[in-house]
């Protein structure tokens, strides 16, 4: 099934933590999901959130994406469901993957 075309219902806790589980780097807070990353300059930062704005459309399914500096910060939520769905997680999946390709911790 392709990303776009996952179901936007909001997971239960238990399927959240489950899914939690293979993207160590994501944060479970409230209705979303968090993860921070630290670019090795602004202008690579800037680059990861080109890279990760690109994926996002594509799928239809965009993060709240918030620069400090070299700080990058990711919330996920589908907010048309008011929690998170297999989209987000599909989602942060793919930015972690953006993440690891261009080097930022």
């Amino acid at each position: 099934m392709d990303q776009s075309e996952l179901p936007d219902t909001v997971l239960p806790e238990a399927e959240i933590a489950s899914a939690l589980e293979s993207l160590p780097a994501w944060v479970h807070d409230g209705n979303t999901i968090v993860r921070s990353v630290r670019a090795p300059t602004y202008l690579d930062g800037i680059a990861l959130v080109d890279a990760v704005a690109a994926a996002a459309e594509t799928v239809n399914h965009h993060p709240d994406i918030t620069i400090r500096w070299r700080d990058i910060t990711f919330t996920l939520s589908t907010h048309s469901s008011g929690g998170l769905s297999a989209r987000d997680f599909a989602l942060a999946a793919q930015i972690d993957a953006i993440a690891e390709a261009g080097g930022e911790a």
